[in-house]
């Protein structure tokens, strides 16, 4: 297990450990997915469409089914019992870009506090471990335009870009970059 630090300052005495999501982790996975969102996608605050958006995704009844009907498929970041980070994976996906039906890295989500020590590293890499355990060679993603960092963490990670894709919600349409990963 890696040990990690809750700021980039002062060191923790915990590790930092990986597990599958529960149906007890629900509600704060509800809260840890809207808190990371609207850092990372509201940089004009939260309107009625991210609003909308968030309530919808990131509601309780919506984790519990997946969590319930695809088990394993929410991997938890917890901290001294708290949840730091979480990735989730959908199978059998259609890649907005191609013909490529794979499964997507739906979500990849790592409490600011916690951010640049790896946490989000070795969420990928048990994300990656879970798709190739079911016996799939590729994954893809799809990062938003305006975040480099994340797109600049994927490429590190041996992921590819294909191109841009519409994300369309209610009123808006956002540019996303498709990437894409052969699994060895």
């Amino acid at each position: 297990m890696q040990t990690s630090t809750a700021t980039h300052s002062q060191p923790v005495d915990k590790e930092v450990t990986y597990r599958s999501a529960v149906l007890s982790d629900v509600r704060k996975l509800s809260v840890l997915y809207t808190q990371c969102y609207i850092h990372a996608y509201a940089i004009d605050g939260v309107s009625d469409e991210y609003a909308n958006f968030i309530t919808r995704q990131f509601s309780t009844e919506r984790l519990s089914q997946a969590v319930s009907e695809h088990p394993g498929n929410i991997i938890v970041a917890e901290y001294d019992g708290n949840l730091v980070g979480v990735v989730e994976v959908a199978f059998d996906q259609k890649c907005p870009l191609g013909e490529l039906v794979a499964p997507e890295l739906n979500k990849l989500y790592v409490l600011q506090w916690f951010g640049s020590q790896g946490i989000g590293h070795r969420l990928l890499q048990e994300s990656e471990r879970l798709v190739r355990s079911k016996g799939e060679k590729q994954m893809w993603l799809w990062a938003w335009d305006q975040n480099p960092r994340a797109i600049a963490f994927y490429e590190r990670q041996g992921y590819r870009v294909v191109g841009p894709a519409p994300c369309p919600m209610e009123q808006n349409d956002y540019v996303n970059i498709v990437m894409v990963k052969q699994l060895s």
